[in-house]
C-alpha cells in the first residue's frame, strides 16, 4: 500500500510565495481565484454572475492542472486537499440561484467529473476542509442548518468527482473538527441530516482547544477520525505515540481504508531559537511565558527534526497531511527527509 505525504490547497513554486503569488508567476495556473459577496453585491446581476461564470471556468482548469501536476510526482505525494473556494457563494443566500441554473451546473458537473477520473487514474489521494464557520456541533439551529448546506456544498463536488457512493472510496474525505457547545453529540444529530455521500465522506478531527482526541473518540462508530498531533500537542502537551491504543482506535474508525494523520508545527519565528532536534515542551513552553494561541499557528516548514522524526513512526499505517504556509515544498522537504531517514536507520 502506498504511503502518502500530502499537502493542502495551495500549489507554489518557491519559498518567496509563501506570502503570495504574483499574476504573472507561473504557479498562478494551479491555484483557485474568488471574490466577495460585497463586491457581487455592488454590481448589477449581468456582471455578477459573468465574474462568477469566469471563476468557475478558472477554478476548475486550476483544479484540474493542480490534480494533475500532483499525479506526475512520486507516488508518496500524490496527496492534495482541494480548496474550498472553487464555486464563490454557492451557499450565500443572495447568489446560491446560480448555480442552481442547469447551464452552469452541467459545466460544473462535466468539469469536476474530469478532475476526479484524472486523480483515481493517477492514484491521487483528494479531501476538502470546509472553513471553520462550518460548526456542525452549534447550539443554534440557524448555525447548525447553514453548516449543514455548506457541507453539502462540498459533497456535490465530491459527488460530481465519483466519490461518496462507498464508505471513504479511494481516501477522499471531507474533514470537519467537532467545533460547537453541542460537541460530539451535536455531530450525531446532525449525521442524521446529512446526505448517503456526506456520511460516507465526513471525517472528524480532534481540535487543540475544546473538543480533543477522547472527544473524537466517543463518536469513533459513527464517523471517521482524523488524528491531528499537532492540535493534540497545543490541547494536552502530548506527543501521543503511534502504538497508543487511542491511535488503534482512530485506525478502526476508518474501517478499513488507510487513515490520515494531520501534522503540522509551531511557527519558525515563535520558536526560531529552539534547537531542532529536540522536540518542543509545551509545559516548558508554557512556564516561560510562552502563549498556546501563538504555539497552535502553523509553520512554513517542518523545521523540527526530532518531531518529524516523532511522525515518522506514523508513516506505515497513516498518510500524513502536512498543513503549512510552505504547501509542496514543505510535504516534499518531509518526503525527502524520513526517506533519509529511513535509509539510515
Amino acid at each position: 500500500m502506498t504511503q502518502r505525504i500530502g499537502f493542502c490547497c495551495k500549489w507554489i513554486d518557491g519559498p518567496s510565495q509563501i506570502n503570495g503569488i504574483n499574476q504573472k508567476d507561473t504557479a498562478k495556473e494551479f491555484n483557485t481565484g474568488t471574490t466577495t459577496i460585497t463586491w457581487l453585491n455592488r454590481q448589477t446581476r449581468s456582471a455578477a454572475e459573468d465574474r462568477l461564470w469566469l471563476l468557475m471556468k478558472q477554478n476548475l482548469e486550476a483544479t484540474r492542472r493542480l490534480v494533475e501536476r500532483v499525479g506526475d510526482l512520486p507516488n508518496a505525494l500524490r496527496m492534495v486537499r482541494i480548496s474550498s473556494d472553487l464555486l464563490p457563494a454557492y451557499t450565500e443566500s443572495n447568489w446560491s440561484y446560480f448555480w442552481r441554473q442547469a447551464d452552469v451546473r452541467s459545466f460544473a458537473e462535466l468539469g469536476f467529473q474530469r478532475i476526479g477520473e484524472i486523480a483515481r487514474d493517477r492514484d491521487v489521494r483528494l479531501s476538502f476542509h470546509p472553513g471553520q464557520f462550518c460548526v456542525l456541533a452549534s447550539n443554534s439551529d440557524d448555525v447548525v442548518n447553514r453548516s449543514i448546506e455548506e457541507f453539502e456544498y462540498h459533497v456535490d463536488m465530491a459527488r460530481w468527482m465519483g466519490y461518496g457512493r462507498e464508505w471513504h472510496d479511494h481516501g477522499f474525505k471531507i474533514n470537519v473538527h467537532i467545533a460547537g457547545r453541542r460537541g460530539p453529540a451535536g455531530i450525531v444529530a446532525a449525521l442524521g441530516r446529512l446526505s448517503p455521500e456526506a456520511r460516507n465522506l465526513i471525517t472528524i478531527e480532534n481540535e487543540e482547544n475544546a473538543w480533543g482526541l477522547d472527544d473524537c473518540l466517543s463518536i469513533g462508530r459513527d464517523v471517521a477520525i482524523v488524528l491531528d498531533v499537532h492540535h493534540h500537542w497545543v490541547n494536552t502537551g502530548e506527543y501521543i505515540v503511534a502504538t497508543d491504543d487511542r491511535v488503534k482506535q482512530v485506525e478502526s474508525s476508518w474501517r478499513g481504508v488507510r487513515p490520515t494523520l494531520h501534522y503540522s508545527c509551531s511557527r519558525e519565528d515563535i520558536l526560531g531559537h529552539h534547537d531542532p532536534v529536540v522536540m518542543p515542551d509545551m509545559f516548558a513552553l508554557l512556564e516561560s511565558g510562552y502563549k498556546k494561541q501563538k504555539l497552535r499557528a502553523h509553520s512554513n516548514f517542518m523545521w523540527n527534526r526530532a518531531v518529524n522524526m516523532y511522525v515518522s513512526e506514523f508513516w506505515d499505517r497513516f498518510d500524513i497531511q502536512v498543513e503549512s504556509k510552505g504547501k509542496n515544498l514543505a510535504s516534499h522537504a518531509l518526503y525527502e527527509e524520513l526517506c533519509r531517514n529511513k535509509l539510515n536507520s
